[in-house]
């Protein structure tokens, strides 16, 4: 069964691998040499709704004046 699980990516000479653990290979019947399918899921920004706006560049201008401040 295909699952997304993380990786940690370590420096291999000039170039990088991305290391599996043993329990993981069992469990995909994957061995040492055999070729797989790799996706890379980019990394999303948290859009909870904290600082959302923080680095918006256009001030806010209330189009109505619905209250007297």
């Amino acid at each position: 069964m295909t699952e997304i699980f993380i990786a940690k990516v370590r420096r291999v000479g000039t170039s990088a691998g991305v290391l599996i653990s043993n329990e993981k290979l069992k469990q995909e019947g994957i061995h040492i040499g055999d070729e797989i399918k790799l996706t890379i899921l980019p990394k999303k920004k948290n859009l909870s709704g904290f600082g959302i706006a923080k680095d918006f560049k256009i001030k806010f201008r209330r189009d109505k004046k619905t209250r007297n401040l």
